[in-house]
C-alpha cells in the first residue's frame, strides 16, 4: 500500500504472532541481502514493513513489483540463525518503582515475578517510539500490568517495564507510561556506536537479575568501556 508519495508499506497480516514476524524479517533482511536500486530505508514493524525510497530512481509500480518478487522468493534466503542477548537487571527498590503495584495486581511475591520475567526468551519484534527502543514478545501473561494512568515525564535511561503483556527497556531518558520493575546498566543505544542500537528485530532478549553491587560494578565497566554484553545463541525450541 502507498504511503505517502516516498514510501510503500508491505503488510503481512494483522495481528502480533512469530509466525508474521518471521515474514516480515525475511523480507528485512531479503532487501539487505538484494537491494533494490532507489530504496533509502526499511522500517520493519510487528506486521509490515515501511520501504521508503527515491521516486527519482524508482518508480512505485516497479519498487512494488521489486517486493512482491522478493516475498515469494523468501524461501530461498537463508537469514542469519537467531542470537540472545544477555541484559542485566537491578529490580526493585528505587531502580523498579512499580514493581510493588505489580506484585499487588498480580497477586505474586517480588520474588516471582524477577523470576517469572527472567525465565523465558523475549522475541524482539521491533524497535520504536525511542532510538533503539525493543517490542518485546512471549511475557508470561501471569505478570502482566496495566500501563500508568498518568505517564511519568521522565524515565531513567535503562528502565525496564511491562505495560500490559508486553516488557521493553528505556535505551534513553524519555517520558513514558509503562510499570518501570527494575534497570540495565547497560547501554541499548549509543548514537556514537555503531550499529548506535545494541538490538535487531528478529534476535532475543534475556533478562538477568543481578544485585545492587553487581549493578554497580557493571555500570563502572559501561562507562569505562570494558564492559561486554553476553550475546549468546538462541537454543533449537522443540
Amino acid at each position: 500500500m502507498p504511503a505517502g508519495d516516498r514510501a510503500l508499506v508491505v503488510e503481512f497480516g494483522n495481528e502480533i504472532s512469530p509466525a508474521i514476524h518471521a515474514r516480515v524479517r525475511a523480507l528485512t533482511q531479503a532487501l539487505q541481502v538484494r537491494p533494490i536500486p532507489g530504496v533509502m530505508e526499511v522500517v520493519p514493524t510487528y506486521r509490515s514493513v515501511l520501504v521508503y525510497f527515491d521516486p527519482m530512481q524508482v518508480a512505485p509500480a516497479a519498487l512494488e513489483q521489486g517486493l512482491l518478487d522478493l516475498v515469494r522468493n523468501r524461501e530461498a534466503l537463508q537469514l542469519p540463525a537467531p542470537t540472545v542477548t544477555v541484559i542485566p537487571v537491578c529490580y526493585g527498590g528505587e531502580f523498579g518503582p512499580d514493581l510493588p503495584f505489580v506484585c499487588e495486581h498480580t497477586g505474586l511475591s517480588a520474588d516471582e515475578v524477577i523470576r517469572i520475567h527472567t525465565g523465558r526468551d523475549y522475541l524482539i519484534y521491533m524497535l520504536g517510539f525511542t532510538p533503539g527502543f525493543p517490542y518485546l514478545g512471549g511475557m508470561d501473561e501471569r505478570i502482566a500490568a496495566p500501563r500508568l494512568e498518568s505517564p511519568r515525564t521522565k524515565i531513567p535511561a535503562g528502565s525496564v517495564g511491562i505495560a500490559g503483556k508486553q516488557t521493553g527497556v528505556y535505551p534513553v531518558e524519555s517520558p513514558g507510561g509503562w510499570r518501570i520493575i527494575g534497570r540495565t546498566p547497560i547501554k541499548l543505544y549509543d548514537p556514537y556506536r555503531e550499529p548506535p542500537a545494541l538490538l535487531e528485530p528478529g534476535n532475543y532478549v534475556r533478562f538477568r537479575a543481578v544485585t545492587r553491587a553487581e549493578y554497580e560494578a557493571i555500570a563502572e565497566q559501561v562507562a569505562a568501556g570494558t564492559y561486554r554484553v553476553e550475546v549468546v545463541p538462541k537454543a533449537a525450541e522443540h
